[in-house]
């Protein structure tokens, strides 16, 4: 069930907007950004409010990379999958980090910390290797790199859901 300030705030943005379908990503957004991920009930409750079917927002929910159809870890990792990436050494980056973290690419860690997701080009060709960690973006990865960028996070607290 949506929080009531959520909900109102929610509402309001639907009722200034002359198509409210158009606000179908920034409320999948809202949803996800309250409860972590945007979950089955969120679908249906989003859906009821932009006046769409739950299918159609499923829909494009499922288009985006950046919806979370499940639960993720604390700290979101994509990983870039473009061509770039690919030549400047993505798949060692991938493997790289799945045997640092202990999981597979679309995986999360034990502890609910980090997820590892692959997401197509993030658009800083100039900078591949990249990975984005909640949104910021990672370049020139390397081992090294990627070892001080994990337990520089591994040491701040997390962010909370309702922080992201």
């Amino acid at each position: 069930m949506i929080p009531e300030p959520l909900l109102k705030k929610l509402q309001k943005q639907i009722a200034g907007s002359e198509h409210p379908r158009e606000l179908a990503v920034d409320v999948m957004y809202a949803l996800q950004h309250h409860y972590g991920y945007l979950s089955d009930e969120a679908v249906v409750e989003g859906a009821g409010l932009l006046g769409m079917t739950p299918l159609e927002l499923e829909e494009l929910a499922t288009f985006y990379d950046f919806i979370y159809r499940e639960p993720v870890g604390k700290y979101v990792i994509h990983v870039c999958d473009s061509a770039v990436c690919w030549m400047f050494g993505h798949q060692s980056l991938i493997d790289y980090l799945g045997e640092k973290l202990h999981i597979p690419l679309s995986g999360t860690t034990e502890d609910g910390m980090f997820s590892l997701l692959p997401v197509c080009c993030v658009g800083f060709c100039d900078q591949a290797p990249v990975m984005l960690i909640n949104g910021k973006p990672y370049g020139h990865l390397t081992p090294a790199t990627i070892d001080a960028i994990i337990e520089d996070l591994r040491k701040e607290k997390p962010p909370l859901v309702e922080d992201r």
